[in-house]
């Protein structure tokens, strides 16, 4: 199907899902492309307004794709229940597809981008027949900042759509950027089920055949057979991590899986911090922590992902890039995250968790007992008995950035916050201590290469394995990890010459004691190990030199009920397991062969001598 496209740079009123008149050419041609191959029944350019936002919903709504909840109890949210296929990103499925194999790396699979586009075009062929084809303009960070990316997606999923009006900055304002010349991405996406006449649709529209497939020498993303977020939401993982973080290392940033956050000190001193850690690891109670130690406070930036530049007084600042929070909801409660509580009061969707009698949404740890009577994330009744999660590990909450209690004011600054400090953490019941100091960047480069985390249900995979994750950004760099992490090295380089390097420090809250329980009581004692860290950055304390970094002398425990040996535990690096650690990251960063940097080897080897000594 073919389409009509008005002359663009026209400002004229429209109706409602009309062709704006300011699309740019290469937009209006692109999309009549696509229009013509996945043959849909109509196209919706959206503005993303409010008026929109109902539009979506009342068609979702009436699809059986979304249920409104009670709104007495959680006013204007809905819950939506995906396929039992289509829950969680498929790293299997996913694909980089540089012209040389070697550009893509170990880590990633790699696919030759003319195979890719053909295995593709066949399957997008009329894939969108009997639906809308929702064309949906974003910036990536704040409208004008020098650090801040636009592209364009198009889906045939309404429930990708409102997902994206509450996770990116959709806007007409888009076309007028791009008609000035800037430079955009192209996001694919369909679910890959289209309507035949008269054929019914399904609340959750998917195909068994899936590909999450990026073209980094041409800026493209093509998403088929998924519409769950990780999948689906193109500017999200794929846009603002795996084709940023080519964007970033062509033109001398980093595009990192990191949450942002604003560290006030009782003195009223602020500091920024950013932290890696791989996904359902704490990023979101972090970046919305509440400090249980008085005069301190923690305000979010972004939970999930920050990009980070040179700013123009040379110092790194970062900007969160998203507009909304995508979080995992199970673990989610009044006491590990009361902040976020309080933002999903309304203006919510929730997928794939369970619902009370009352209409009201429910998920495991969101109480110590579950409710009598819940109806499970596949819409049926729960029993307790079978051994079943009533919310799917992985259930999600979609929610926008404004509803954030906790949401610090320069959240939408274009010039970005100066970074004062960098955090490395995964999730390891052993080995890592509570938190240590990197030597200097380089060593901190190293730190974040090798962070290892047991694997959680936000991916593929068997729960509890450890795997080596560089910088939480195993499934999310979109080129050779090895040159990645040259890439850090070399912006070390580029602050060294400005004097502004942060600091960089690692983190484990999820070390376990014999009996297999967590011994620190982390979320709002967290801000204790801040406090160490803050008064490092000021020089007000020492650290103890240790071979896999500096360590704390003493750690403010004042009023935790935690012993000298659950501290000493915390603290205690091992020879025995360091030289195992060293020995397994060895292994892992051998797999990169000739791409790994020389510097990365002198610091495992350094590390090495000095357990040795």
């Amino acid at each position: 199907m073919s389409m009509t496209m008005e002359a663009p740079n026209r400002i004229t009123p429209r109706d409602f899902g009309s062709t704006p008149t300011t699309v740019p050419d290469d937009v209006a041609a692109w999309v009549a492309q696509v229009s013509e191959l996945a043959q849909p029944d109509r196209v919706h350019w959206c503005d993303g307004s409010a008026e929109e936002s109902s539009h979506l919903i009342d068609t979702m709504v009436k699809q059986g794709t979304l249920t409104a909840l009670n709104p007495e109890l959680r006013p204007d949210s809905y819950i939506a229940r995906s396929e039992p296929s289509d829950v969680a990103r498929v790293e299997s499925r996913t694909f980089i597809c540089s012209q040389l194999e070697r550009d893509a790396g170990p880590t990633n699979n790699w696919a030759d981008p003319d195979e890719m586009r053909a295995t593709l075009t066949g399957l997008m062929r009329g894939s969108m027949k009997g639906r809308t084809l929702y064309v949906l303009p974003f910036s990536m960070g704040p409208m004008g900042s020098p650090i801040s990316r636009l592209g364009v997606q198009i889906t045939d999923s309404p429930y990708v759509a409102l997902s994206l009006h509450m996770m990116v900055r959709v806007s007409d304002a888009v076309w007028t950027e791009l008609s000035a010349g800037r430079s955009w991405v192209k996001c694919l996406h369909s679910v890959g089920a289209p309507l035949e006449p008269g054929v019914s649709d399904v609340a959750w529209p998917c195909n068994e055949t899936k590909y999450i497939s990026h073209f980094p020498e041409t800026r493209e993303i093509w998403s088929y057979g998924s519409a769950y977020g990780g999948n689906a939401l193109l500017p999200k993982k794929a846009f603002a991590l795996r084709i940023a973080s080519v964007l970033a290392r062509d033109e001398g940033w980093l595009a990192e899986h990191m949450l942002l956050v604003k560290v006030t000190s009782p003195e009223n001193k602020t500091y920024t911090m950013v932290a890696a850690f791989p996904s359902a690891c704490g990023k979101t109670n972090f970046a919305m922590m509440q400090p249980t130690l008085p005069g301190w406070k923690v305000e979010t930036l972004g939970d999930d992902i920050a990009w980070l530049a040179p700013g123009r007084d040379g110092r790194l600042r970062a900007i969160n890039p998203e507009a909304g929070f995508f979080g995992v909801a199970p673990g989610t409660s009044r006491a590990t995250n009361p902040v976020a509580m309080d933002m999903l009061w309304g203006n919510a969707v929730f997928t794939n968790v369970a619902t009370t009698r009352e209409g009201d949404v429910w998920w495991e740890g969101m109480s110590k007992e579950a409710p009598e009577g819940l109806t499970n994330w596949q819409g049926e009744q729960h029993n307790p008995g079978d051994g079943e999660t009533a919310a799917h590990p992985n259930a999600r909450f979609t929610v926008g950035l404004g509803q954030c209690p906790s949401l610090a004011a320069e959240w939408d600054d274009p010039e970005g916050v100066v970074v004062d400090a960098i955090i490395f953490g995964g999730r390891r019941a052993s080995t890592v201590p509570l938190v240590s100091e990197a030597r200097d960047w380089n060593h901190g480069v190293f730190l974040g290469a090798t962070i290892a985390s047991e694997r959680t249900a936000a991916a593929e995979g068997v729960m509890g394995e450890l795997r080596r994750d560089p910088f939480a950004m195993l499934p999310f760099c979109g080129y050779n990890m090895g040159d990645y992490m040259g890439h850090w090295l070399a912006m070390g380089e580029t602050l060294r010459a400005t004097g502004r390097l942060p600091r960089i420090f690692q983190v484990n809250w999820f070390k376990k004691d014999e009996q297999g329980k967590f011994i620190w009581p982390g979320f709002g004692e967290n801000s204790r190990v801040l406090e160490w860290m803050v008064k490092r950055l000021e020089g007000q304390v020492a650290a103890t030199p240790t071979p896999i970094g500096l360590l704390p002398k003493d750690i403010n425990t004042e009023g935790l009920s935690l012993s000298d040996e659950a501290l000493a535990s915390l603290m205690t690096v091992d020879p025995t397991e360091q030289a195992r650690e060293l020995d397994d990251a060895e292994v892992f960063l051998s797999s990169f062969g000739a791409a790994l940097p020389a510097a990365i080897t002198a610091e495992l080897e350094e590390t090495r001598r000095r357990l040795l000594s």
